[in-house]
């Protein structure tokens, strides 16, 4: 590994500081990741989706599409281990590594480790390291254990960001309702994506939960990468071995222009071997100098020669005490540590000052400001135990397993296998004799009847709701296919939950199918 290639400053970072550095890198390479995830990963979506809606089964796409993450992780992770060497990827390239990059990692991460709440720190642990098992479980051990509380959390906060980001595109269609038709248009797509949506209902709500998780997976995986490399540097120490090296680095510079500079004065020609200078008459008025006067004038010469090739040499050089003091201030060198703890203190009463108005009133406020939590949980109890006649039997029933009622089908309404000539009349009888419910049944498989002849489809025994319903699409007047949408919801709500309608909605209800599918006289 080239560590002094590295385009990020490594230095011992706490591990939200270093999920910064791993969102900063995905922010920077932006391009580079999102084009390659759009390309893979939305032909998968739109396949698997479809796959699942010609199946009849949609949450199979759901499950599909979220299974399949740690396979669409590779993407960001290959363009991030890259790029911080400053080799950023092409599109072609990351593509093409996607066919054989990560695939033996692939069998944990898509099995048993799919469901794990760090997949983030552990994922560049086996794509990048691929080493032995045995190995990398130690690896993911000494690199995750000491994270794995700010792992967890990150997880929880992306899919926070991931459901905020969902409601908010759906949200983002309401904006465009006007305020008078907004509470209607709010309950229309509440009851479309909740009671038997259609089908390009059910795709555009996993198509916006995958948008969403789509522009917040690869900050997820950027995240868990800055983990890991912040983790690797604090255990490896690989902001110091950098300095080393550019240490290293820098003396082997200074060191060749030291020889070279010796080199070079080594080969210019001394005083003392210059050629003899011819005496003049100035020469002999001085003294005649000794032979240790002699001696001395090529070495000072030579001194100054050198002095002038090197510089002359300060002990008292400011720059160098800047440098000391600075190499004393490095943490490195004078490692600190600031620890703090609580520690009780001793606490004086004061008694309230003489010169107040109502010192009863504030002895009274200053009671209920330190004990006020404590009143506020008894009075809590006190009103739990004077109210426990009503709450009480209701928590013991809640208690009882309660066994969901079955699927009410289309034979569900013990009736004879002959419908009555005046299915209305019949119909209205059966409600003034206290019989709602048969009157409903009644109203529901006149209706089943009468859907199917004019669908011309044919339905199994025993055919539900929903079967009933996605047949009923098939008549081509629209008005048809509302009434008897209506009454499907008005059988349901009677079958299921017990709410029957009331005398005029009932009254409405029958004068609407009457009149749609030829019953009334």
């Amino acid at each position: 590994m080239k560590l002094e290639s590295l385009r990020v400053e490594l230095r011992p970072r706490t591990p939200w500081e270093a999920v910064e550095l791993g969102t900063a890198l995905v922010r920077r390479n932006a391009a580079a990741i999102w084009i390659p995830w759009l390309l893979l990963v939305a032909p998968v979506f739109v396949a698997v989706n479809l796959a699942a809606l010609a199946a009849g089964r949609i949450w199979i796409a759901w499950l599909a599409m979220w299974w399949l993450k740690p396979l669409f992780d590779r993407i960001p992770l290959f363009v991030l281990s890259r790029a911080v060497f400053g080799e950023t990827p092409g599109v072609r390239d990351t593509l093409a590594a996607q066919r054989s990059w990560g695939w033996r990692a692939m069998r944990g991460h898509l099995s048993w480790r799919r469901i794990s709440l760090v997949r983030a720190l552990a994922l560049p642990v086996d794509l990048l390291e691929g080493a032995d098992p045995a190995r990398l479980r130690e690896r993911r051990r000494v690199l995750g254990d000491a994270v794995r509380g700010q792992g967890m959390l990150l997880t929880l906060v992306c899919l926070l960001f991931v459901a905020a980001l969902s409601l908010s595109m759906l949200s983002l269609a309401l904006l465009f309702v006007p305020w008078e038709f907004l509470p209607e248009s709010v309950r229309a797509t509440w009851s479309l994506l909740t009671v038997q949506p259609p089908p390009w209902a059910q795709f555009a709500l996993h198509a916006v939960a995958w948008i969403a998780t789509s522009a917040i997976e690869p900050f997820y995986v950027g995240a868990g990468f800055g983990l890991y490399l912040n983790r690797r540097t604090r255990i490896e120490a690989w902001d110091v071995e950098i300095a080393l090296r550019r240490m290293r680095t820098r003396l082997a510079s200074t060191a060749t222009a030291l020889l070279l500079a010796v080199a070079v004065a080594s080969t210019l020609p001394l005083p003392s071997q210059a050629a003899p200078r011819t005496p003049t008459a100035q020469d002999d008025d001085r003294a005649p100098a000794t032979r240790s006067d002699r001696a001395s004038v090529p070495r000072s010469a030579a001194a100054m020669h050198l002095s002038d090739v090197f510089g002359e040499a300060r002990v008292d050089d400011p720059g160098f005490d800047r440098a000391v003091e600075q190499a004393y201030r490095d943490p490195l060198l004078r490692p600190k540590r600031t620890q703090s703890h609580w520690q009780a203190r001793q606490r004086e009463r004061h008694a309230p000052p003489p010169d107040l108005a109502f010192p009863a009133l504030a002895k009274i406020v200053a009671f209920i400001g330190e004990f006020g939590l404590w009143l506020l949980l008894l009075a809590l109890l006190v009103l739990l135990a004077a109210t426990a006649k009503r709450w009480l039997p209701w928590l013991r029933g809640g208690l009882v397993a309660r066994t969901s009622p079955a699927p009410v089908e289309v034979a569900d309404a013990a009736l004879p296998d002959v419908l009555p000539e005046d299915i209305a009349a019949a119909a209205r009888r059966l409600w003034r004799e206290g019989r709602p419910r048969r009157a409903l049944a009644l109203l529901y498989r006149a209706s089943v009847e009468a859907m199917a002849a004019r669908a011309a489809v044919m339905l199994v025994p025993g055919a539900t709701e929903s079967e009933c319903l996605r047949a009923s699409r098939r008549m081509p007047d629209p008005q048809d296919r509302d009434a008897f949408a209506r009454v499907v919801r008005v059988w349901q709500y009677a079958a299921y939950a017990q709410r029957l309608p009331g005398q005029e909605e009932f009254d409405g209800l029958l004068d609407t199918l009457a009149q749609r599918f030829g019953w009334a006289r």
